[in-house]
């Protein structure tokens, strides 16, 4: 998914079938919490120069929307929660408060770190 502002990409979005992101199917630090065949958002990044403009809820917004119309049954997201702000190289995993603004709720944890902070297992449900 990308997110435009006046015809400029501002935004980009990952997200698929947790089934067919080679990666995430395969790891063993971030496994599945049941057997839903639910669709994954990997990563968030916004453009420097873009960011705390209201560039990430539509582009959530939009890959739900997108995941829903592709069947999935939910969405999941492995964000972190910062005391603070984060390092913007490990930024790109999102945040818990990013995904709660979204209709996301934490549903567990995984053995996953990025910044040296647990990563979390958040899922919004579609059906």
């Amino acid at each position: 998914m990308v997110t435009y502002q006046d015809g400029e990409p501002v935004g980009w979005c990952n997200i698929g079938p947790r089934a067919e992101i080679t990666r995430l199917a395969g790891s063993r630090l971030i496994r599945p919490i049941d057997d839903l065949p639910v669709w994954s958002i990997v990563c968030v990044v916004v453009r420097s120069g873009h960011r705390r403009q209201g560039v990430t809820a539509p582009l959530l917004d939009g890959a739900v929307a997108y995941a829903a119309s592709h069947g999935a049954p939910a969405v999941e997201a492995h964000p972190v929660d910062p005391p603070g702000r984060m390092d913007l190289t490990m930024a790109f995993v999102g945040t818990k408060s990013m995904f709660e603004r979204a209709g996301f709720r934490v549903v567990g944890t995984t053995d996953a770190v990025a910044s040296g902070m647990p990563r979390l297992v958040m899922r919004r449900d579609l059906a």
